[in-house]
């Protein structure tokens, strides 16, 4: 159902700044002047009291929103956008249900999202930045949505969606039904400008590797989460990861630990499935290390390896860095001993 569905690598380290020393972006940079579209209020205000008035409304969110009217009706409520009659029985259920909390939902998100200046304005700096080291990076146009818990982060042609019920707070007690307890973290507003950015350009920029292997793997999310990073330069290193503090701190007392275990096993050289998302995907630990040991801990790595590889080679540039496929001369030139 959800084809354009992105759920968020997460997106994607140090503490307050992971030693980002070097400048890419220039200071007095234009922010971009995203859209910020708010179909979360159109939808929020159809008329549900009476089918009559339900397909009126429901027939203006189509011609107001032509491209994404359809978009959500098909991906998000998995009806055919034709069936207008049976939308109109199925949109007030979805607005209104009180068993799975949509409704208390829709009111929490009403009253959170009431005020979204800063995250247009988070959003505006990040996209001048990527148009920076990007010219032809064509901006796509922002949708707050509802997605009755179904999606963070929602791609189109030429649009990113924003799933507004997905980030009311890491203590919703409607979460607790529908994710676990480690997903919790980055369910915030503030989450939100960090999640679209990594997403979008885990998106955009191609995995260039002809190899498989976890050191390929790790280092390309690794380039991916090294970008985030500059692109959000005061953003703590562990919010831009999806960490708590107390986790990317258990992973600088080990560092070295955790390299020498991964080094000893031969993992990095490994194209086992089971290796690659034990490394690499979201979960409460990263088991090939440790149940101490946060999730996704191989894409921390691959962001080490990737700094230390920059810290040597400042001649090398954003743009160059993000080219570069060989994952193999990243690991050696990066001389990453912890």
């Amino acid at each position: 159902m959800m084809k354009r569905l992105i759920i968020i690598l997460l997106c994607i380290v140090t503490l307050t700044a992971c030693h980002r020393g070097r400048t890419y972006f220039p200071k007095d940079l234009e922010p971009q002047q995203i859209e910020l579209v708010r179909f979360d209020n159109a939808l929020l205000n159809v008329r549900c009291d009476d089918t009559l008035s339900t397909q009126v409304d429901i027939r203006v969110l189509y011609d107001e929103y032509p491209i994404f009217m359809p978009l959500w009706v098909e991906d998000i409520l998995g009806i055919p956008s034709a069936d207008t009659a049976y939308l109109a029985q199925a949109l007030p259920q979805f607005l209104n249900d009180t068993l799975y909390g949509f409704k208390q939902t829709n009111a929490r998100e009403k009253k959170l999202f009431e005020d979204v200046s800063d995250l247009q304005s988070s959003l505006n700096q990040a996209f001048a930045r990527i148009q920076y080291l990007y010219p032809d990076t064509e901006i796509p146009s922002f949708y707050l949505f509802i997605s009755g818990f179904n999606a963070p982060i929602y791609f189109g042609d030429e649009l990113i969606g924003i799933g507004a019920d997905m980030y009311l707070g890491s203590d919703y007690e409607y979460y607790n039904r529908v994710v676990y307890e480690y997903q919790k973290q980055t369910m915030r507003k503030e989450c939100i400008p960090v999640d679209v950015v990594s997403a979008y350009l885990f998106r955009t920029i191609p995995y260039t590797s002809s190899k498989s292997r976890l050191l390929d793997q790790m280092i390309y999310r690794g380039k991916i989460m090294y970008l985030t990073a500059q692109i959000f330069d005061k953003t703590p290193a562990y919010e831009v990861m999806g960490w708590t503090k107390e986790q990317w701190q258990w992973c600088e007392r080990n560092e070295r630990g955790i390299w020498h275990l991964v080094m000893d096993k031969r993992d990095l050289f490994k194209t086992e499935s089971l290796i690659l998302t034990g490394y690499l995907n979201d979960g409460p630990f990263t088991s090939e290390v440790s149940q101490d040991a946060p999730g996704r801990l191989g894409i921390w790595l691959g962001w080490r390896i990737v700094e230390s590889y920059m810290e040597h080679n400042e001649d090398v540039t954003l743009l160059q860095l993000m080219a570069e496929g060989d994952a193999q001369k990243i690991l050696e030139e990066s001389y990453y001993k912890p």
